[in-house]
């Protein structure tokens, strides 16, 4: 239930927008003569445009205004640009997660709190901070063991920011409740989902240990991947509120002159990038959901270093499947396989046609076919995937979502390395090999494995579900023979709905009641 403060801060955030020309400034290609009419009017009470200010920088200009809970909503609505639309998400995108440090005396307060030994005791220095965001900033640092010295970066939670968060979610779920209120038609896009999504993944991320424990995952999916690799967690000095992980010396991937003057190979680090992408995503179905530039490092030997696993992405079995074989339905031209699986998946409602569903796949696929493969964007392709799945009612699935939102990033990364980089010939190897395993005769071996060890717990728990049965038997039995009994408890909420319901609630009651002795007579 939203409360009155809920809505006046919601007031404040629309008061922001309004002044800083965001809505006057939204498209307007779609909307209704009156939402047109509003637009033009908030124009009204906008701020005067400075020179060369687009749409983009009046955003990114509003949500700092607003604090560092809608920067976190703002880069994640970037990843929902069905929710918000493509030219939005593509604004919020470029929201820079830069936020004010905050004193290095309140860090060391936070690390000791949450670790609960003195600061002077966990490193033998703790420096002042050198990079701050909205959930949390980092600080250099040195740990002293047996090997000795050695380098460390540490993380720290913001101060009062799990609080400023709890308050400002409420705002945002007065926001989604009165869209699917008076917007009924955007129901579809399941806006208050959406926003208790976005509390979840932001109290994960709030929680430092998971994000550990996330490095420490993709480590071991990666401990034999070449070219790739992300820092390692020093879980002696990591709690809810700080995380202790390796120094990475490295250029970063944004540092193009950087990279050449190391006499790094940006096309190979390119190709890199993207098939560790693609294999952690089809072969272990967990990825790091926030591969931009900033978050990724080159280290002196050549190989990528992922950092900051805040956000990350899962993806089951099926969803793998569908993956595959939606890219590799693309490269045959077999639309109406790339269709099937869609309606397999249970991704498109059955009642619509399947063949008319293949025809909208082929307008996109055709289209590809006879061009220059570096030109061919598979995120791009992805994008209006999606937008054609809309038109087939094909409701908001998070995690798929999060994939294409991963892959624009991450294929965007590997062109600005490689301005001619061929998406497809770099993931051939990767896609190629996962569609061989698990899309033919081994995947059939990998079925039978499944399904015995299927069968093996079925079995293991057979002794337990007929003891059970066997009880169930004879209770129903002994409810045949001696009749209902009911606790005092049940007995008494039995009366007061009979009291409450009148004849017609005891009529009821008592037709329940004899079906459930019928049931009992009919197994006895």
């Amino acid at each position: 239930m939203s409360t009155p403060g809920a809505y006046l801060r919601l007031a404040r955030v629309g008061w922001v927008l309004l002044r800083e020309g965001v809505v006057s400034s939204l498209p307007a290609d779609g909307l209704p003569p009156l939402a047109r009419a509003g637009r033009r009017l908030a124009g009204l009470f906008a701020r005067r445009r400075r020179r060369g200010e687009d749409r983009s920088d009046r955003l990114a200009r509003a949500v700092e205004r607003l604090g560092p809970s809608y920067v976190k909503m703002g880069q994640f609505l970037a990843t929902r640009p069905d929710v918000v639309g493509a030219d939005i998400a593509i604004d919020l995108s470029a929201l820079q997660d830069r936020m004010a440090t905050f004193p290095r005396a309140a860090a060391a307060a936070t690390v000791e709190g949450s670790l609960g030994r003195p600061i002077d005791e966990l490193y033998v220095d703790f420096g002042e901070p050198i990079a701050a965001a909205s959930i949390a900033q980092v600080h250099p640092a040195t740990v002293r063991d047996a090997a000795g010295d050695r380098r460390v970066a540490v993380k720290v939670i913001r101060p009062g920011v799990r609080q400023r968060f709890a308050h400002d979610l409420q705002a945002m779920y007065a926001a989604a409740h009165l869209q699917e209120t008076f917007l009924p038609h955007t129901r579809r896009l399941k806006p208050v989902e959406v926003t208790h999504t976005l509390e979840q993944t932001t109290k994960i991320e709030m929680d430092l240990r998971l994000e550990a424990a996330a490095l420490s995952e993709l480590a071991e999916n990666t401990r034999t991947d070449p070219g790739f690799r992300v820092p390692a967690v020093d879980w002696e000095r990591t709690g809810r509120d700080v995380v202790t992980m390796e120094w990475i010396d490295g250029v970063k991937m944004s540092d193009l002159d950087g990279l050449r003057a190391a006499g790094h190979d940006l096309d190979a680090i390119a190709d890199t990038l993207i098939q560790s992408f693609l294999r952690h995503t089809l072969r272990d179905g967990f990825f790091h959901a926030d591969m931009h530039q900033g978050n990724l490092f080159v280290d002196p030997q050549g190989v990528v270093v992922a950092v900051d696993m805040g956000i990350v992405g899962r993806l089951g079995k099926k969803e793998r499947r569908f993956l595959a074989e939606i890219l590799y339905g693309f490269i045959t031209r077999d639309y109406q396989r790339v269709a099937d699986v869609h309606f397999e998946a249970g991704y498109v409602p059955s009642h619509h046609n399947t063949a008319s569903f293949a025809q909208a796949i082929r307008a996109i696929g055709e289209p590809i076919h006879g061009q220059p493969a570096e030109t061919i964007s598979m995120a791009k392709l992805l994008t209006l995937l999606f937008e054609v799945t809309e038109l087939f009612d094909m409701e908001t699935r998070t995690e798929l979502v999060m994939l294409q939102k991963t892959m624009v990033v991450v294929e965007g990364v590997a062109r600005t390395l490689n301005p001619r980089f061929n998406m497809w010939k770099a993931s051939e190897g990767v896609v190629g090999d996962w569609i061989r395993d698990n899309l033919g005769p081994k995947r059939l071996l990998g079925d039978l494995r499944d399904g015995a060890h299927a069968a093996l717990r079925l079995a293991e728990a057979a002794p337990d579900i007929a003891i059970r049965a066997e009880k169930l038997s004879l209770e129903l039995a002994a409810m045949a023979e001696n009749g209902l009994r009911f606790d005092a408890e049940t007995a008494e909420a039995i009366g007061r709905s009979e009291a409450r319901h009148g004849r017609t609630g005891r009529v009821a009651l008592w037709i329940i009641a004899a079906t459930l002795v019928y049931i009992a007579w009919s197994i006895s």
